[in-house]
């Protein structure tokens, strides 16, 4: 006798669950090599050892790498498959500015012509998200992957409800430059009570921008967002009095 239908449905969605979880451990893990410079500017990123470095099958990490060439952290290099691209400090800098520019520019729209009840109840579901990720006081490692889908989901509404399609190419362009978009920040697992403080503070501000949006204030939420990218140069060691010791992590060629 066969297994039943209902049966083999559940098995094959966790099946694809699974490994949707974890070619996103895949990307956040390489991300995290790059960033630290344990893989460095130039290097080759050859599928099968990446993959006994991280612990895990191939498939997974060979479905990450065209996904990060994409985000400009890696480079086609002919038959030598991926390499890691060199990236400069000012174009990061001014991509990350850029995007708070644009952001700001899409939930001051939104502010400007009111916005519909189930729009609201999706932002506040991101919200009781996060909050839950704060609530126990500390942070985890488990918790980057949360806090990054959240963060994802956050971000992706507003534009998404802005309706532009200007601002949203604009965004997917500025994109390609890496540490830009709102699922790369760094996650210091060497710092966690910083990274808990870090992160508290940004989940702080989508609180305040989600509360402008609903109340009309058009300035203070395009504001807000311009400000919310601070805590990304944060993470990321960019930002004034850090930035020397970002230029020493052989994992990034930062270019002045």
């Amino acid at each position: 006798m066969g297994m039943p239908r209902g049966v083999l449905c559940v098995q094959q969605c966790s099946v694809t669950v699974d490994m949707n979880n974890q070619q996103t451990k895949a990307l956040v893990r390489i991300r995290e090599m790059i960033l630290q410079g344990k893989l460095s500017a130039g290097q080759r990123v050859a599928e099968a050892p990446l993959a006994e470095r991280l612990g895990m099958s191939r498939t997974p990490v060979r479905q990450a790498l065209p996904v990060l060439a994409q985000e400009g952290l890696l480079v086609e290099h002919g038959t030598r498959g991926y390499v890691v691209k060199t990236i400069s400090t000012a174009d990061i800098l001014d991509a990350i500015d850029l995007r708070g520019v644009m952001e700001g520019l899409a939930a001051r729209r939104l502010a400007e012509r009111g916005v519909s009840r189930s729009f609201c109840e999706a932002l506040h579901l991101c919200l009781a998200d996060g909050d839950r990720i704060f609530k126990k006081g500390n942070m985890q490692e488990s918790d980057e992957l949360l806090y990054a889908d959240m963060n994802v989901r956050f971000h992706d509404l507003i534009i998404r409800e802005a309706r532009s399609p200007m601002i949203e190419q604009a965004l997917e362009r500025n994109a390609h430059i890496p540490f830009v978009g709102p699922q790369t920040l760094a996650f210091d697992k060497s710092s966690l009570d910083g990274m808990y403080d870090l992160l508290l503070y940004a989940h702080r501000q989508h609180h305040c921008i989600v509360e402008s949006i609903e109340r009309g204030e058009s300035a203070r939420v395009e504001a807000l967002m311009r400000e919310h990218t601070n805590p990304v140069k944060d993470s990321l060691n960019l930002t004034c009095g850090k930035t020397s010791r970002r230029q020493s992590n052989p994992g990034l060629t930062l270019v002045r």
